[in-house]
Parts: C-alpha cells; structure tokens; sequence
C-alpha cells in the first residue's frame, strides 16, 4: 500500500533528536518491513510550546493551501504515484494536523492517526483553536492506533461509529539493543576505562535530553533523589543534552566529586552499548507518554526505575522488568534505587525479564504486523461501505 506520511509536531528527518522523532522513524521503518511504500507527505510544522491564537490561524491557513496544493498534484499523478492512504503520526493541542484530513477528503482515501490525545480542559481557553483542530482530525479519522493507553479514554468518545481506537505498544528494533546485551562485561569495561569509573561500583544510567519543563523537573527529582544516597557506592551516567543543560547540571552540583559523568548527547547507534555497559536504568518521568529511552534499557537488559506517570506503566512491568514509584517523589525514587542497588540478584532477574519482554511485546515485527492489519482493515471497511 502507497502511505503518505506526516507528522504535524516534528518531521522525521528533523536535525534535533527527540523520541517524537524517534517514535516516527519507527514507526515507518514497521511499515516499510510489512511491506508498504512510504512517503513523507510534508514537513510543515505546526507545534507550539505556548498558546497564540493568531499564529494558529495563520498555520491553519496555510495548512489549507498547503493541502489543497497536494491534492490537486496527486488527482492528476498516475494511478500507480498517488497515495492509498494518510498516516499523520502525534495529534494534539499543540500540534494538530490541519492537512491530512482535508487531503483524505478531496481524494476519497483513509485518513487513519498514530498516537492521538485529547485534553477537554483545553476547551475554550487559550489553546482553543489548537484543540478543536485535534479534535476535528480524530473525528475524521477511519482509525487511532495508540502506543499510550492514558489516551485512549478521551479520544474514543470523539471517534464515528464503527472507528476503534486500537493499541499498539510502544516498540523498537531490539536486535542490535540485544547484540550489546550479549557483550556486555566488554561495553562495561570499555565505559569504565573510557571514563575513570570503579568497576566495582554499581553503574546507574539516565539517558534523556535537557530541555526545560518536565525533563528538567524529572532531572530535578533524580538529583535530589541521588542526594538521599551519597553513602552508598554507585556512579551516575547521563547522556543527554539540551538548552536547561547548565540548570541541570546545578541541579547535581552538590552530590560528592566523582559520583557523576556527564557523556553530552549520543547518537542512536551508540546507545545501545551504553544500555549494555550499566547496572541499572534510572529516570523519575515526569509526564512522560512512555519513554523510548525506558523502553531501549529494557530491551538491552537493564532493570528500570521510573516514575509512575503517562504510559510508562505500559512498558514497566512494576516488580517484574523493574520499579515504578509514584510520579514526582524523590524519596520514594530513591528507596527504590537502594532496593536494586542492595541486590544484585534481583536487579538482574528484572533485566532478564526485561529483554525477554522488550523482544515478545516490542519490537518491531510486532509493530509491523500490528499496523499492517489495522490498514488492511481500514482500507477493507472503506470500500465495504
């Protein structure tokens, strides 16, 4: 099947990392393994981080003429060059899809959406246009494929008769996170040497960027959770990097010399060794959807701490793949840790049974077959009609 793709917060060929762009790569490289012909259908960009009306009338203008200009280009292509469907990728308030509808209209095809929310609060105040846009896309849709399950309870009311909201877990490719598990007293003696840690001491990684908001308050709770356990032995490694870096780093500055490593930002392909090389995964998620970087420890067999908020119960299995606490408290983040950090045994078991999950529930085949029927199905009940 011929698949336009678009996604309205971020395109997937974006020069700044994030797992929103992660999540979209993902997402068609599961399309293209199940055999479909992607195409990016625009990178207009629509997201905003504060609510401004004019702007969102102004973006809403252009996305009509922008969408009026695809459809015109595709009813004249070749049977064989035009698009069967539309997959917009992470509608919301903030980043609503003003073409993919308007397109899926004008030419008769399924319009479907991966990862829809809906906030009613939203309704009639300063994000007001942003959100009834949403909620317009979700009305239009002929699916909702969902990685969080949070979402689906406000966005099914919004769907026609006979749309399902549908879920899908949160996946990645788990062979090379697995590879680096395989080797993993290598990566762990590589990292060590490469950056003046103890062998001997338990190795705790945090993997996210440094942006303001709820990444630097998930930072802030880890520092202060951290705080609680300077007498016992660990190091703290953290990849990431970003525009709250150095308030982050302040964050930490009053933990003992030696207990931190800061490796700046790494690239996808040199994550996975990194995974391998630690004892444990650690990150408070503060209004986290998931968490890709929860999701790639597990799959590298790493136990994880998390905070209990969004998705991220969907990915942790709270006793079995690692420890949730409830979201935003320190203290309860930092028993956890010492919990782990005193048994090894168990830490390990966790990370077992991670990388044993991550391969059955996550990956990308799953994605691939899990997509490929809910648009067969689609396309199926379209043409029924």
């Amino acid at each position: 099947m011929r698949i336009a793709f678009y996604a309205p917060m971020k395109p997937p060929d974006a020069p700044n990392p994030s797992g929103d762009r992660r999540m979209a790569r993902l997402l068609i490289a599961a399309l293209g393994r199940a055999g479909h012909e992607v195409s990016l259908a625009s990178r207009f960009r629509v997201w905003q981080g504060a609510p401004d009306a004019v702007r969102q009338r102004r973006l809403a203008a252009l996305g009509a003429r922008l969408a009026d200009r695809l459809a015109a280009r595709w009813r004249t292509a070749p049977a064989g060059r035009r698009p069967e469907l539309w997959l917009s990728y992470h509608v919301h308030y903030k980043a609503p899809d003003w073409i993919g509808p308007a397109v899926s209209r004008a030419l008769g095809m399924p319009y479907v959406i991966a990862e829809a929310s809906h906030a009613p609060k939203r309704a009639g105040g300063p994000w007001a246009v942003g959100h009834e846009a949403a909620a317009r896309a979700i009305r239009a849709a002929d699916a909702v494929i969902g990685p969080n399950p949070v979402d689906a309870a406000c966005v099914a009311p919004l769907l026609r008769d006979g749309v399902r909201w549908t879920a899908l877990p949160p996946f990645v490719e788990i062979a090379p996170l697995a590879a680096a598990a395989a080797h993993r007293a290598g990566h762990r003696r590589a990292l060590c040497a490469a950056h003046g840690i103890d062998p001997a001491s338990p190795v705790l990684l945090a993997v996210a960027m440094m942006r303001p908001g709820d990444k630097l308050q998930s930072y802030r709770v880890l520092a202060a959770a951290m705080a609680r356990l300077v007498e016992r032995p660990w190091t703290l490694v953290i990849a990431g990097d970003g525009a709250a870096r150095t308030e982050i780093e302040a964050l930490f500055a009053a933990l003992p010399a030696g207990r931190l490593r800061w490796l700046g930002e790494r690239a996808p392909d040199q994550l996975a060794a990194l995974y391998a090389a630690a004892d444990l995964a650690v990150w408070p998620a503060i209004n986290e959807a998931y968490g890709m970087a929860i999701l790639e420890a597990q799959a590298a067999g790493l136990a994880v701490i998390a905070g209990r908020s969004g998705g991220v119960a969907g990915i942790v299995r709270d006793g079995e793949t690692g420890l949730l606490t409830p979201a935003g408290d320190d203290g309860a983040f930092a028993d956890a840790v010492a919990d782990l950090l005193a048994d090894g045994p168990r830490r390990r078991a966790m990370g077992k049974a991670a990388s044993a999950t991550a391969a059955r529930d996550h990956s990308l085949d799953m994605a691939a077959a899990k997509l490929d029927a809910t648009l067969r199905a689609v396309v199926l009940r379209r043409r029924a009609a």
